[in-house]
């Protein structure tokens, strides 16, 4: 059993967020709160220790109440190098034996999904534990939602500096079990600025 205490929450808010026109996308506000903000309280229950991945706006994603995280970058430039960039940054920080990320813009995220990514790593033995959704007969990965051990921090480090980016490619490197979810809208994505005034006005 992995208990929650051992396992770091992620927040990936690190982005560019160009499909929004460049802007912040983890603070644009659903229903009046940072979606950001509604993905950490998702989040925050089933996790016992939280970090923020950001690269802009750090005193506001700080005054969530938790640890915020950069991208490593020389001097003071941001890269944006990605999700994978932004797990590295968590990964270095994290205290705990396990984390699990999702990015910032999905705030429907399973309230039950660490306990399941979790206790398939425990059945299977796996280092990473990611969820797959369902429609029909189409099985789609949610990569940026993986449960990782801490120890892979090593390996993610040299994958980057390799100058690769995908997640799925890199995750495949290590032992793995895919976990299917039947809810794919709790996996949701808000990318653009219409998208998230169609969540509003749902």
């Amino acid at each position: 059993m992995i208990d929650r205490s051992d396992i770091t929450g992620l927040i990936l808010a690190g982005g560019r967020g160009s499909r929004m026109g460049g802007v912040d996308k983890g603070l644009q506000t659903l229903h009046g709160t940072p979606m950001a903000l509604h993905t950490l309280r998702r989040l925050a229950p089933q996790t016992g220790t939280q970090l923020i991945n950001a690269n802009r706006h750090l005193d506001v994603y700080a005054s969530f109440g938790v640890p915020v995280v950069s991208d490593d970058a020389p001097g003071d430039a941001v890269r944006f190098d990605g999700p994978l960039a932004g797990m590295l940054a968590g990964l270095v920080r994290c205290d705990t034996a396990w984390m699990v990320a999702s990015p910032c813009d999905t705030p429907f995220l399973p309230t039950n999904l660490v306990a399941r990514l979790a206790e398939a790593i425990v059945v299977s033995g796996a280092k990473i534990a990611m969820p797959v959704t369902l429609a029909g007969d189409r099985r789609q990965p949610q990569p940026a939602f993986c449960l990782m051990a801490v120890s892979l921090r090593d390996s993610l480090r040299d994958y980057l500096d390799r100058g690769e980016r995908k997640i799925e490619t890199w995750a495949a490197s290590h032992p793995r079990v895919d976990v299917p979810f039947d809810d794919a809208g709790a996996f949701a994505n808000i990318n653009t600025l219409d998208e998230l005034r169609a969540f509003e006005a749902r």
